[in-house]
């Protein structure tokens, strides 16, 4: 089911974690926009390489205190974006995680194609391989703020340098995996920022079975990125962040907004990463729809065969109803 408009006022293997195979994973004002070519520093990001060749997938890299080392984005543009002088709704679409994701993910997955000629502006950023779109409680690798990076510095660059209506009708978030996780995380947190969200196999509920999906952050974010530290502290979790982040405790946080998900129902009764990934992202979210049906929240829901993969099917009838709820090029 499709949310109402409120008032006025974005098929790879993933783990989210530690051995994913390749995954696919702010109101009011209009954003003037720059000159094609003529894109900027701000916002605490300093460009160190840029990549404007392609008449549509353009390419940056930052400097920023934000994080240790310069993540990138890709930004996809619609065809027409060079002569139309239109402005357009954007979608911020998150990988997942593992060792091989990153802001070309979806790029190597198709999107070009997958997008068409689909009015909309699609943001790709770096997350961190297992950065699950957060601000670790620690790090012993430097600074790896990854929300703070997202929200406060990429998202406001973005609708200072592109034709973006930068406004809550403006703007959608979408993700795989730990993406699908980081978009719903962000639609709660910044309840004016993103019209619609969806979520790709993504976790829906953190504190389920123990804990299992904290649980799961923690490891592969203390194996891979943080060289020890922790998205939410261990031994003892820090309850409050926690809490902030976990899509079933903001319920109310997704009222008049445009909700999807997709998980799969087959995962592989031999594969205990289907068990740990799939498995508990079904169940997660199933927790998650029936807290918005009591809430009468409309939403549109999805369970399909198979693991837990990027549906190339799902993404696009996603899109098309991304672009049905926003503001219109």
């Amino acid at each position: 089911m499709k949310e109402q408009a409120p008032t006025r006022r974005r098929i790879l293997k993933t783990a989210g974690g530690l051995s994913a195979a390749a995954a696919l994973g702010g109101a009011g004002v209009v954003a003037a926009g720059s000159p094609a070519g003529a894109a900027g520093n701000g916002f605490g990001l300093r460009i160190v390489e840029r990549g404007e060749g392609n008449p549509r997938m353009w390419y940056y890299r930052f400097a920023t205190d934000a994080i240790g080392w310069d993540p990138a984005v890709n930004v996809l543009l619609p065809e027409d974006y060079h002569s139309s002088g239109r402005t357009y709704p954007v979608l911020y679409l998150l990988h997942g995680g593992g060792l091989d994701q990153d802001f070309m993910t979806f790029d190597r997955g198709g999107i070009r194609d997958l997008v068409g000629g689909r009015p909309i502006i699609v943001v790709m950023p770096d997350g961190g391989h297992t950065g699950w779109y957060g601000n670790p409680v620690s790090s012993r690798v430097g600074p790896r703020n990854w929300e703070t990076f997202h929200m406060n510095q990429l998202l406001p660059w973005i609708d200072a340098n592109f034709r973006t209506y930068a406004e809550y009708d403006g703007r959608a978030v979408s993700g795989f995996s730990m993406g699908g996780f980081g978009a719903l995380k962000y639609t709660a947190k910044y309840y004016g920022h993103f019209a619609s969200v969806s979520s790709h196999s993504g976790p829906a509920s953190l504190r389920r079975d123990l804990g299992a999906v904290v649980h799961w952050a923690n490891v592969s974010a203390a194996a891979v990125d943080l060289a020890g530290g922790t998205i939410y502290g261990a031994p003892l979790w820090d309850e409050a962040r926690v809490s902030a982040d976990n899509p079933v405790e903001r319920v109310e946080s997704y009222r008049n907004k445009r909700v999807f998900m997709v998980a799969g129902t087959s995962r592989s009764p031999v594969s205990w990463f289907e068990q740990i990934t799939e498995g508990e992202v079904l169940a997660g979210q199933r927790e998650f729809r029936g807290l918005l049906d009591g809430a009468g929240i409309r939403h549109e829901a999805h369970e399909a065969p198979g693991g837990h993969v990027f549906r190339h099917d799902m993404f696009q009838r996603d899109l098309d109803g991304m672009i049905g709820r926003l503001r219109k090029a």
